[in-house]
């Protein structure tokens, strides 16, 4: 079994906010998947289904960002799922938006939802699908960036979450050169 995290804030008033596009990409997931309906485990909410030949356990914790561990921890000791298993969507300052990267491990960047799943997991080395969303240009604006729900103008987003969804697939079966390399070219189609 895989554990796929998306990271985000639970307050209904932040669910537009850029710093949960991991619960959003999940979402799109579930939703073009056919994943069961959202239940209440692990101090968040879970969702189960297959993709690529593997069962997955998507989680959306709802322990606010910054203790994200206390969410996937639990969930990842009781599967028995080893970190190298588990793949966390989250916001990436660095990347432009509607832009994505995975990687294994490395550091946390400031990412206090990061920070937290390293801690309680004991080791950054799980995966991560780095969802772009720019940055604003100075440190000050950061917070409100980063805090703030996605404009009109950010045209990018539903494409690239479709995208997301659409090569799902190729990641749940370990692709995933080949799932950066079709969502960018599913959202260059855009």
């Amino acid at each position: 079994m895989l554990l796929w995290v998306g990271l985000g804030n639970p307050e209904p008033g932040q669910a537009r906010h850029r710093h949960n596009i991991g619960f959003l990409a999940l979402d799109a997931i579930a939703r073009r998947h056919g994943f069961t309906p959202w239940r209440s485990r692990y101090k968040g909410l879970v969702a189960e289904g297959s993709l690529g030949g593997q069962k997955l356990l998507l989680l959306k914790p709802q322990t606010y960002m910054n203790l994200s561990g206390e969410s996937v921890q639990p969930a990842a000791g009781f599967h028995k799922i080893p970190p190298a298993d588990i793949t966390v969507f989250h916001d990436e300052l660095d990347l432009a938006p509607g832009r994505i990267r995975v990687k294994l491990g490395g550091g946390a960047a400031g990412h206090n939802g990061l920070r937290d799943i390293d801690r309680r997991l004991g080791t950054p080395d799980y995966w991560r699908v780095r969802l772009g969303i720019g940055h604003p240009g100075m440190k000050e604006k950061v917070t409100g960036h980063v805090l703030g729900n996605f404009a009109k103008v950010d045209t990018w987003l539903e494409p690239m979450l479709d995208a997301v969804a659409d090569a799902a697939p190729m990641l749940a079966r370990g692709e995933r050169e080949a799932f950066m390399t079709r969502v960018a070219l599913l959202t260059q189609e855009n």
